[in-house]
């Protein structure tokens, strides 16, 4: 994958072509953030959007809105639009991580069992416990879910001593296996009609997002983010295996543990927020690495760029293309996704 430095000569114009690339996918990013608010059952010109931001932003400032178009865009539509590039992001980064520390191109946020757990927990919260404590309940049920399914993956790597990169993604399939089998048993025992809610959130979506559901994301983003920047070149030693990194200077199992400890918790809390939501994780990692490289120093923020851009788009066509209902956004990043490997095969055949 990565060279655990990049070639003196080659540093800069691979830090140039960033650069630009960066600057490009913010531009589209913050076009599809106007289009996302703009766009849906009450379309709204652009430039009203900008109007009602800049009157939410600025109280003194009029707006041209009426007061219905107003709560639309910055009650409903603002906070899902910061949600959804908020859990891209967050998707997109630790998908980048787990594949580097894994050294499987296959590997996503949801390794280690994490969705599986979030989905138990939020089945629970749903179908057995109720909103006791308020909107909160469900997003709650799902971390916690998720946080013990990774800690028994852990626990049982420990116990088993599977410290190796592919022996940690096999106690993670299997934990999964058991633990998803627990959540489509709750499905199967429940009311039916409070199944079809369970099936929308397992699907993912992002349809519940309000202004309070933006800091566990943005939080859980920025920390486990940082982290993971700063540990960019442990990475990089990864990616080119065990004894490379060892030879580097790497104790290479408590750190693989350590980044997928925070990959598990940062994937839990946007899991929390979204549902599962498979591909972005990892689909993005790969076309930043097409396009910068395998240098996790660019491509870890590259990653949370596309996955921003790509949630975002994604977020926009379920709501549209079915509209006025609204699709699962699971399905649209699972046939965006699908079709992008197969591309990907092909030109790699």
């Amino acid at each position: 994958m990565a060279a655990a430095d990049l070639d003196g000569a080659a540093r800069p114009r691979r830090f140039h072509r960033f650069s630009l690339f960066a600057a490009a996918t913010l531009l589209l990013l913050a076009a599809a953030m106007i289009g996302s608010l703009a766009i849906g059952t009450v379309a709204i010109p652009a430039s009203e959007v900008w109007s009602i931001l800049i009157h939410g932003i600025w109280p003194a400032e009029q707006s041209v809105s009426t007061a219905g178009r107003q709560a639309i865009v910055w009650e409903l539509r603002a906070p899902r639009t910061l949600v959804a590039a908020v859990v891209g992001a967050g998707l997109g980064l630790v998908g980048a991580a787990m594949q580097s520390a894994t050294r499987n191109p296959l590997s996503d946020p949801h390794l280690l069992g994490v969705s599986a757990g979030a989905a138990f927990g939020a089945n629970l919260a749903i179908l057995h416990v109720g909103d006791v404590l308020g909107p909160a309940t469900t997003p709650l049920f799902a971390f916690a879910g998720a946080l013990a399914a990774t800690l028994c993956v852990l626990s049982v790597a420990r116990m088993a001593g599977a410290g190796t990169a592919d022996r940690l993604v096999l106690t993670g399939v299997a934990v999964a296996f058991v633990v998803m089998a627990c959540a489509n048993m709750q499905i199967l025992f429940a009311d039916q009609r409070a199944a079809a809610s369970v099936v929308f959130w397992t699907l993912g979506g992002l349809g519940a997002s309000d202004w309070s559901t933006i800091a566990f994301p943005t939080g859980a983003l920025l920390i486990g983010g940082g982290w993971f920047v700063l540990k960019a070149r442990d990475l990089n030693a990864l990616a080119m295996g065990d004894e490379t990194a060892a030879t580097l200077g790497l104790s290479v199992e408590r750190s693989r543990l350590v980044l997928l400890s925070v990959g598990a918790f940062v994937t839990g809390v946007m899991v929390a927020v979204s549902g599962m939501i498979g591909f972005v994780g990892l689909m993005t990692p790969h076309i930043a690495r097409l396009i910068l490289g395998g240098d996790n120093r660019l491509v870890l923020p590259a990653s949370a760029l596309l996955g921003s851009l790509f949630l975002v788009v994604a977020d926009i066509v379920a709501r549209t293309v079915i509209a006025p209902d609204e699709m699962p956004i699971g399905i649209v990043t699972g046939i965006v996704g699908g079709t992008f490997f197969v591309a990907l095969l092909s030109r790699a055949k």
